[in-house]
């Protein structure tokens, strides 16, 4: 579903002028514009990867990407000649998998497991297909495999060499920092971001307080193949890579770039980056719609939630996937403006993650400066909130849409949200500094990451 109705562009408008008063997105930002903000706040007790709670004062004095993207206006399309038009095959549904039992607002959570051992996962996620990522970020740097008898079967090191993959060099070992993952459609690969590359030729890594103009060094995209538990594949992205999300079809993957300010373009069948769509501040969750023609990015630094039209890659007529600029780039990767198609401005403070509702109608977003869930309704604009507890960082909705589970960081929680009226039907203590969620849709099992070291797996029965 494409987010250009006439109504939804129309109150984004008058929002963003201030003509509208009391109207449904109306959002409380302490009487001022972004400017007035407080500065952001450190997560306690976790260097490195702290992520703001709170926009940023302001815009950086100069360096690409600082200022805040204004909304693009949607291309008009051309009329087509009669003779020539041709309606476009409609993408084959996906099959939706459900767990047996009763609808998941009608069930309860309960823990059935705690997982220990030597980990320190900042974000868990299931496969759909038996296995569970988790990744330990630079404490640790692994990624820990499980399957769903909560069994560890593989711990994976981070080390690589770039020569091993094609690289010129530097030709000696290098740590990363597994931060996020997303699997390929078909479930044969893991893509996991690392937040920094450590050794030579790594000088500047990124912090979580940064701007382009920092020109912190760029990091690198794993590529993990699922049957054999092996680093397949790496790719340079931009400077501390965050969120993936890989597109329905299949065709590409896309990284957001916390201190570059932009998102990555990963073709997977040349298995480079395309370019990059310059955003603003802090770009974090990405939700894809089935079709593949539409990407949400979070702006965390924002109250924004940026859209952008991944069809308009096909027409970027600058792109050359068999340029191989090598490492590290003998030029800047191509920016694709284009791409930014239009702002959901306003939305809420330090939006974070994004997650689509199974019909797409609806986009969800924690607000990390808020303590709230948001709700948008991508046809009229309409939003409906509901506070979950201190910091909801991580999400993930139900295989049916119809529930929610979110980790309130600060407030050491796990709240479902029922989404048919955005009320929260349960609030779970869990342990220390919960960051990281997924949800099994086979099983309606959900596990818990916590950076204080364990997994908490929680069944919905």
């Amino acid at each position: 579903m494409r987010p250009r109705s006439i109504a939804l562009a129309t109150s984004l408008v008058l929002l963003a002028a201030g003509v509208v008063v009391g109207a449904v997105l109306a959002v409380e930002r302490g009487g001022g514009d972004l400017a007035s903000e407080e500065a952001p706040e450190a997560d306690l007790g976790t260097p490195d990867e702290a992520e703001i709670e709170h926009p940023v004062e302001e815009p950086v004095e100069s360096g690409p990407g600082e200022e805040e993207a204004a909304p693009a206006e949607a291309p008009v399309p051309e009329e087509p000649l009669e003779e020539e038009a041709a309606e476009p095959e409609a993408p084959a549904e996906p099959e939706r998998i459900l767990p047996p039992g009763p609808p998941s607002d009608e069930r309860t959570l309960e823990h059935v497991t705690t997982i220990f051992g030597s980990i320190s996962p900042k974000s868990v996620v299931a496969s759909h297909t038996g296995v569970f990522f988790a990744q330990n970020m630079m404490y640790l740097h692994t990624i820990t495999v499980y399957n769903r008898d909560h069994e560890l079967v593989a711990t994976i090191n981070d080390t690589i060499n770039l020569t091993d993959f094609g690289y010129d060099g530097p030709d000696a070992d290098l740590r990363g920092a597994p931060v996020e993952m997303a699997f390929s459609p078909d479930g044969t690969y893991a893509y996991v971001s690392n937040y920094k590359m450590y050794g030579p030729g790594f000088d500047r890594g990124g912090t979580d307080t940064c701007s382009p103009a920092d020109n912190y060094d760029d990091s690198f995209l794993y590529r993990v193949d699922v049957e054999t538990l092996e680093i397949d594949q790496v790719i340079e992205v931009g400077a501390v890579p965050k969120y993936v999300a890989a597109t329905p079809d299949g065709r590409y993957v896309l990284v957001s770039n916390w201190c570059s300010y932009d998102v990555s373009i990963i073709d997977v069948e040349a298995a480079r980056e395309l370019g990059r769509v310059p955003l603003s501040r802090y770009p974090r969750g990405i939700a894809i719609t089935g079709d593949a023609s539409t990407a949400y990015v979070a702006l965390m630094g924002t109250f924004d939630i940026a859209v952008l039209d991944l069809t308009a890659i096909d027409d970027a007529d600058h792109l050359d996937v068999t340029d191989d600029r090598g490492w590290p780039h003998a030029q800047d990767p191509p920016e694709l403006d284009e791409l930014h198609l239009d702002t959901l401005a306003g939305v809420g403070r330090s939006p974070r993650h994004l997650v689509l509702d199974p019909d797409e109608r609806y986009l969800y977003a924690t607000l990390n400066g808020e303590g709230v869930v948001v709700r948008l309704d991508l046809e009229t604009g309409e939003e409906v909130r509901v506070a979950t507890g201190s910091a909801p960082r991580s999400m993930d909705i139900s295989a049916d849409g119809k529930a929610l589970y979110v980790v309130n960081y600060n407030s050491d929680t796990v709240s479902k949200v029922r989404t048919e009226d955005m009320s929260v039907m349960q609030t779970i203590d869990v342990d220390d500094r919960p960051i990281g969620i997924t949800y099994d849709k086979a099983t309606a099992e959900v596990w818990v990451a916590h950076y204080s070291g364990s997994i908490r797996v929680l069944q919905d029965r």
